[in-house]
C-alpha cells in the first residue's frame, strides 16, 4: 500500500471537510462510512450543520487537537483555504478526494510539509471495503491502479 494512504487509514480520527445539508452530496457519504466503519471522525462546514440538526465544526481549526488527517470533499475552488487552516493547526496528511482538479491546494500542502493522497477514493482504501467499493478495490487491483 502507498505509505500516505497506510498513513491515513491508520491515523483513526478523522475530520470530513465538505459535509453538506443536501443529503445526497459525497463528503456526507463519506463521513457516514467512515463513521460505520469505525473511524472517529469530525464533520466539517462553515455553516455548523449537515444533512439536518446534526452539527459540526466549522472548520479545521475548531476540530480536537490530536485530529491530524482530514479528507477534503469540496469544489477545489473551496480548497485553499481549507489547506490554509490545515497548515496552521499543523496537519499531518490530507486526502483531497477523487473528482476534482486539486493540484494547486495540494501543492500548497505538500510544500508546507504535509503528506498528501489525491486521485483516489477514500471510501476503496478504509476497510472493511464493502459493497460497490469492494469491486472498485478489486477492478483496481486488477489494473494494479490500487
Amino acid at each position: 500500500m502507498i505509505p500516505e494512504i497506510e498513513k491515513f487509514i491508520n491515523s483513526k480520527k478523522i475530520a470530513v471537510v465538505g459535509v453538506s445539508r443536501q443529503k445526497r452530496k459525497f463528503g456526507n457519504v463519506i463521513y457516514e462510512t467512515l463513521k460505520k466503519r469505525g473511524f472517529q471522525v469530525y464533520p466539517v462546514n462553515p455553516e455548523g450543520s449537515f444533512s439536518g440538526a446534526t452539527s459540526c465544526f466549522r472548520s479545521l481549526e475548531d476540530v480536537p487537537d490530536d485530529v491530524k488527517a482530514a479528507v477534503i470533499s469540496t469544489r477545489p475552488s473551496n480548497a485553499l483555504p481549507i489547506v490554509q487552516s490545515a497548515i496552521r493547526r499543523q496537519f499531518e496528511i490530507l486526502w483531497f478526494q477523487q473528482g476534482g482538479d486539486f493540484a494547486e491546494a495540494a501543492a500548497m500542502a505538500q510544500k508546507a510539509g504535509l503528506k498528501v493522497v489525491t486521485g483516489r477514493c477514500i471510501l476503496l482504501y478504509a476497510p472493511p471495503v464493502t459493497g460497490i467499493h469492494a469491486l472498485h478495490r478489486f477492478l483496481a487491483r486488477i489494473t494494479k491502479r490500487l
